[in-house]
């Protein structure tokens, strides 16, 4: 007779955050609850409150994983070495593999959640302002780099930020008029700036 499956604390809650991040990816938010993430994960519904207190508490966990993935991924690509619209095109690249793996619409779920919870809107803000700190750091060398004014790093960052959370949601919902359009026209402006020879 074999002897059960001992699993450590990591690996359950584990289970539990993939568990609900599938579930925020194929029906949303409003669908969260412990029986359902459980029944997702396999595991016994006592054990989301033993480990999360409470739906809230696993949306927090979730947000704070899917925030650190962000922001690992964030620093890789705009630390990268080569010119700017190199960096930008990967940057580019992982919304598209977001949008085509269910992260970006996790998300949007997420965010949609926090509008009614101040603790995960606490969250939620603080890993936006540390992925716009990576923003500043990138687009400060950006600056330099095309001889432009640092005084446009801020509006820029804001920019980039609004442009891919916009971006983002209206793809969400079926809505790409203009995306691509948008993409070529941005990639050619850090183009034609990269080939402008310096003063």
């Amino acid at each position: 007779m074999s002897k059960p499956v001992v699993q450590t604390r990591a690996q359950i809650t584990g289970r539990f955050l993939d568990a609900a991040e599938r579930l925020l990816a194929g029906s949303g938010h409003e669908s969260l609850s412990t029986r359902s993430v459980a029944a997702e994960a396999g595991l016994n519904h006592s054990l989301v409150h033993y480990y999360f207190g409470s739906v809230e508490g696993l949306l927090l966990a979730v947000a704070e994983r899917a925030g650190e993935r962000m922001l690992e991924r964030d620093e890789i690509v705009f630390a990268a070495a080569g010119p700017f619209v190199e960096r930008w095109r990967a940057a580019m690249a992982a919304m598209e593999r977001d949008l085509e793996d269910g992260r970006a619409r996790v998300q949007a779920e997420l965010e949609a959640a926090a509008r009614n919870r101040p603790r995960l809107r606490d969250a939620l803000t603080a890993v936006d302002g540390r992925r716009r700190r990576v923003l500043t750091v990138a687009f400060s060398e950006a600056a330099s780099e095309y001889q432009l004014g640092q005084w446009l790093v801020e509006p820029m960052v804001a920019l980039a930020s609004t442009f891919g959370r916009g971006m983002r949601d209206e793809r969400l919902l079926g809505l790409e008029v203009g995306h691509q359009a948008l993409l070529r026209w941005f990639d050619g402006m850090l183009v034609s700036l990269q080939e402008t020879p310096a003063p």
